[in-house]
């Protein structure tokens, strides 16, 4: 996901895309963990998603305060 697209929503759909990319990351892990995961580049890409949410939900609480 790029971060143009991230910094279009609202922080009501940054908290509800943070909650969806978290779940997706619990799913890849457990198929990592049972040998199912094809593309271990695919947890690291929802890191780094999640990081992305994050950063311009601060940013956004940041700039209220």
């Amino acid at each position: 996901m790029k971060a143009k697209e991230i910094r279009e929503k609202t922080v009501g759909e940054l908290r509800e895309l943070e909650a969806e990319l978290r779940e997706k990351l619990f799913r890849l892990k457990m198929h990592h963990y049972t040998g199912q995961l094809e593309s271990v580049a695919e947890l690291q890409a929802t890191k780094r998603d999640i990081a992305r949410v994050l950063t311009v939900i601060r940013e956004r609480e940041a700039g209220k305060a």
